[in-house]
Formats: structure tokens, sequence, C-alpha cells
């Protein structure tokens, strides 16, 4: 997914986008660990993916908490 999509959803979409991705790489995982796993790079993508996610929701707190105050 490209980092620009990351930047354009709102929190709520955040937390779910985050959701499917970490459940596709539990899947992902499962696969590998039963020797079917097809695309094995795909781990690496999901990887950093949850760490976009992860990152535009923390600065999503930090400009919504500095706001406040």
């Amino acid at each position: 997914m490209a980092t620009n999509a990351f930047k354009e959803m709102t929190a709520q979409e955040l937390l779910a986008r985050g959701r499917e991705l970490r459940v596709e790489l539990f899947n992902m995982r499962l696969q590998k660990a039963t020797a079917r796993l097809e695309k094995p790079h795909r781990i690496e993508q999901l990887r950093r993916d949850i760490a976009r996610c992860e990152t535009r929701l923390s600065a999503l707190r930090v400009a919504s908490d500095s706001n406040k105050a």
C-alpha cells in the first residue's frame, strides 16, 4: 500500500486497516509454518505496512494532544 494512502486515512480507518493487516500477517505466518506460503516477500510488506499504520496513528494522537493543550 502506498504511503500516501495512510496519510489520507482517519484514525478509525487506520485502526481497522491495522487489524486487517495483522490478521493477514498471522495467516501468512501459519502458511509459512506449514510450508504452503506462495509469496514469502509479502510477510515483509505486511510488517512494513503495519509499521506505517502505527506511525500514522501515533502522529495523529500527538497532533490531537497538542491541539487539546
